[in-house]
């Protein structure tokens, strides 16, 4: 059977529905239909209620756990919820100024990402994830070439990310400091704004041009930039930053030792939490996850939600939140969005 939308639910099922799942995210307790009744703020028999509660159970909206007289919303029942039936606000402006609060620009763009992770759980009190920018993914900025003694060079590298990545590279001969700046400039005029593998393929593919018409400056700019990006030729991993695991201890549907375990497994791994994230970096803004729509069976009872985070427009990372089902969507989403925002313009300015 098809999962409804709200559209094929009745006006009076898609009230109840809201009703219900709004007090089951409060309380975390099947909802009878006394509760209902003296909630839905509408005037009607106790056998119309359980005639309406029915309909949604034969649509799967709702289930009864065990032999309780109340109901709980399934997974197809909080799909709905989130996509027809819940009302986002924007963040007040307390809470907005707390969030900006977490992101102090003169971090580095590795601490300001944990900054953001930290952020969500706090704001939330979920599990905050920041998916790091898959270092070939993130665009050059500047590069600078510092001499240092001999014939060595420090070549540093400043990402989109915020990231500032140092290289110690050998020189076929001793460079004076205004060489180095001149070679800087050159690299950064031709190569800022691509992403590193770009940059790799294209410097490669000018050293292998060898125009005759090359001069001095652009071979050893090119030589130089050449030897700072090899050393990440083949550093194409990413990562993700997860704060604040121990908050869903406080969800009693979480709180069993085994399902513990399993998701602190899962964030101490990594790897099924990349490829999750990793499938969100195409979507356009917040994406939600409900149950076994994460296509994982460790977070068979988890939502997740996401958004991207970008730079100069650019997508270079996702971040988000992980929870039970019966998580405050209202509330939630608008901070995972905000803050993807925030943490976007704080790198922008970084670099």
């Amino acid at each position: 059977m098809s999962q409804p939308s709200g559209e094929q639910i009745s006006e009076r099922g898609q009230h109840f529905l809201k009703v219900l799942i709004e007090r089951y995210i409060r309380d975390g307790q099947p909802v009878g239909s006394r509760t209902l009744a003296r909630d839905s703020g509408l005037d009607l028999s106790p056998a119309t209620i359980r005639n309406v509660m029915a309909d949604l159970e034969e649509q799967g909206l709702v289930t009864s756990p065990h032999t309780s007289a109340g109901r709980i919303p399934t997974a197809a029942g909080y799909r709905v919820f989130v996509d027809s039936l819940v009302s986002i606000r924007p963040p007040n402006k307390r809470l907005l100024a707390r969030l900006q609060e977490q992101f102090p620009s003169e971090r580095t763009g590795g601490e300001i990402m944990e900054a953001a992770s930290r952020a969500l759980s706090q704001m939330t009190r979920l599990a905050g994830v920041v998916m790091v920018p898959k270092r070939n993914q993130e665009r050059v900025q500047q590069i600078e070439f510092v001499p240092l003694s001999g014939t060595r060079v420090l070549a540093v590298l400043v990402t989109s990310a915020g990231e500032i990545l140092n290289r110690i590279i050998e020189t076929r001969r001793p460079f004076r400091r205004n060489e180095l700046e001149q070679l800087s400039n050159y690299i950064t005029e031709h190569y800022a704004g691509q992403d590193l593998q770009t940059v790799r393929r294209m410097v490669l593919k000018e050293m292998e041009a060898t125009r005759e018409d090359m001069d001095t400056l652009m071979r050893e700019a090119l030589c130089m930039a050449q030897k700072a990006l090899q050393a990440d030729a083949g550093d194409d991993s990413a990562d993700v930053l997860v704060s604040g695991q121990t908050n869903l201890m406080d969800f009693d549907e979480l709180a069993r030792m085994d399902r513990l375990r399993e998701l602190f497994e899962i964030f101490a791994e990594k790897q099924q939490m990349l490829h999750l994230l990793d499938r969100c970096l195409e979507a356009d803004g917040v994406q939600i996850y409900i149950g076994e729509e994460s296509g994982y069976d460790t977070l068979r009872d988890c939502s997740i939600i996401t958004s991207p985070y970008r730079v100069d427009d650019e997508v270079v990372g996702v971040l988000g939140v992980i929870g039970p089902t019966r998580l405050p969507y209202d509330k939630v989403i608008p901070i995972v969005d905000v803050t993807a925002q925030l943490l976007g313009a704080t790198l922008k300015l970084h670099a």
